[in-house]
């Protein structure tokens, strides 16, 4: 379950609630497509502005909706107790396995996140993997520091924050981690401009933002990718380069929120304050791209 197309849906909510059905709505929509495996609560899914029973919640729902669908749970938060009580939740509630961040606000040192995950990793039964995203934790792993993490009883995958975009480059990355993982670590690629590239470097997984909203045109990419036609992964992808240049400017979240109210998925706002979905010439583009490029 650790290889193809992870997708990540949005948690669509407002300050005063999670919106249950839209969140349903974009399950369903991933099941119907065929999606490899389901991640809820990721970064995509607005863990860090949920509380512990909002999150308890989504992680029901979630395996409830996806049927024979795997699913990943997003565990990430500030004290380990919370990790952990989300982490035996996910169980409870029949996940196939977690995804843990990192997650501070002072910040980590090496031997407090290899604890982290030690604590966790022995307290649970199903597989982890290891979430790398230093954009939004400003904790950057070492490859020493992930080859003793993935040592751990039940650590089964690495999500890697990007790759070089030269081919030859992000080849040599991935076989630079590689020789500090177990073989049975598989490495997975995120920051969605990368998929292609990291899917045809070598990476067993993409876990992927637009993957939770267009599952089609991601299943396309991977496909692609899977069967050798590393061209057409990488066409298909550079096709997205619009989508990608907007992510750029003003990060995946606020851009996924605004195409998912576009397909009228999900009510406006879909965000929880302060965030805010994009606005004005900015939508209006993404709106027209939207049926450019086939999206709906």
């Amino acid at each position: 379950m650790f290889s193809g197309l992870s997708a990540f849906p949005l948690t669509p909510m407002n300050d005063e609630c999670i919106d249950e059905a839209a969140f349903s709505r974009l399950v369903e929509r991933l099941v119907n497509a065929g999606v490899d495996s389901i991640c809820a609560l990721g970064s995509t899914g607005n863990y860090a502005y949920l509380t512990v029973s909002e999150r308890v919640r989504i992680t029901e729902l979630s395996v409830r909706l996806a049927g024979s669908i795997p699913v990943l749970i997003g565990i990430g938060a500030l004290r380990t107790r919370d990790v952990l009580e989300l982490a035996h939740a996910a169980q409870e509630a029949g996940a196939c396995g977690v995804l843990l961040a990192p997650v501070s606000y002072q910040a980590l040192a090496d031997d407090e996140v290899f604890d982290l995950y030690k604590v966790v990793t022995q307290s649970i039964s199903i597989p982890l993997v290891v979430y790398d995203n230093p954009v939004t934790t400003h904790f950057e792993f070492s490859d020493q520091l992930l080859g003793q993490i993935a040592e751990l009883p039940n650590v089964a995958s690495i999500k890697i924050p990007g790759l070089p975009t030269k081919p030859e480059e992000a080849r040599a990355r991935i076989r630079q981690l590689r020789s500090q993982i177990p073989d049975h670590v598989t490495v997975g690629v995120s920051g969605d401009i990368f998929g292609a590239t990291g899917l045809n470097a070598g990476c067993e997984a993409w876990y992927s933002v637009i993957g939770g909203l267009f599952p089609q045109i991601a299943l396309n990419i991977t496909r692609a990718a899977q069967e050798g036609r590393n061209d057409d992964a990488l066409r298909l992808s550079e096709g997205l380069e619009p989508l990608w240049g907007l992510f750029h400017r003003y990060g995946s979240l606020r851009v996924v929120a605004a195409a998912a109210e576009a397909l009228g998925l999900v009510n406006s706002p879909s965000l929880p304050l302060p965030l805010r979905a994009i606005t004005g010439e900015d939508r209006q583009r993404l709106n027209a791209m939207i049926d450019e490029l086939g999206l709906r």
